[in-house]
């Protein structure tokens, strides 16, 4: 293994690595929920109200069943890693705002019932590596939120009002916030992709031999 392949692999590696504490975090507690038979549903927020605050820190961390939690896991842990990966120096900078902005808005514009759940931040990784991608034209970042959308299809229809018991306020604040901080942050990650031509190739092969004829 080169030692640019060992510096990517550890790179990697340790973009896995607060994702995971934090999805093991969400199992702790609905176990602990579960175990304990706790009901932590009035810990999510609740807009307008002084005591649904706590719930901007605690909602994430709170999911209906098993199911609910399932869903989210997935996309929470692949979306992140994509983001610590990719975004090295500004990733904790996207996981805070995203957790703290998504949370407050809810707080602010959302429905009198209680809100939980870490889909706001699913939203808000998918759509920062989307529009991320279409900022700086990065066709990996672009490919990564389309890969995401592709098997979770009912994330596009998340943002609109068509299930009761469903948060989508949280969504469409969770896609908004992502939008904003991929333009906050459009200097950060990965430069364009660039594609070669033929006649580039041809070029490159002419200039690879010329320099070899020296």
């Amino acid at each position: 293994m080169s030692e640019e392949t060992d510096i990517e692999y550890k790179r990697f590696i340790l973009s896995l690595v607060p994702p995971a504490i934090i999805v093991f975090l969400l199992w702790l507690v609905k176990f602990v929920e579960v175990t304990l038979g706790l009901d932590l549903f009035y810990h999510g927020v609740f807009p307008r109200r002084v005591n649904g605050l706590i719930g901007i820190l605690t909602s994430p961390f709170i999911h209906a069943n098993f199911n609910h939690l399932i869903n989210n896991t997935v996309p929470f842990f692949f979306l992140l890693s994509a983001i610590f990966y990719f975004y090295q120096k500004v990733a904790w900078r996207v996981l805070f705002i995203s957790y703290l902005f998504t949370g407050s808005l809810v707080w602010l514009m959302a429905r009198a019932s209680y809100h939980i759940g870490a889909s706001g931040l699913v939203y808000s990784f998918a759509s920062f590596l989307f529009f991320s991608g279409i900022v700086r034209r990065n066709i990996n970042l672009l490919a990564i939120s389309m890969l995401v959308i592709f098997l979770y299809g009912s994330m596009v229809w998340g943002i609109f009002p068509y299930k009761p018991d469903m948060s989508w306020e949280s969504h469409l604040i969770g896609m908004t916030t992502g939008a904003l901080l991929s333009v906050i942050y459009r200097d950060e990650g990965p430069g364009p992709t660039r594609f070669i031509s033929d006649m580039e190739d041809e070029d490159i092969e002419e200039n690879d031999q010329a320099e070899g004829i020296k």
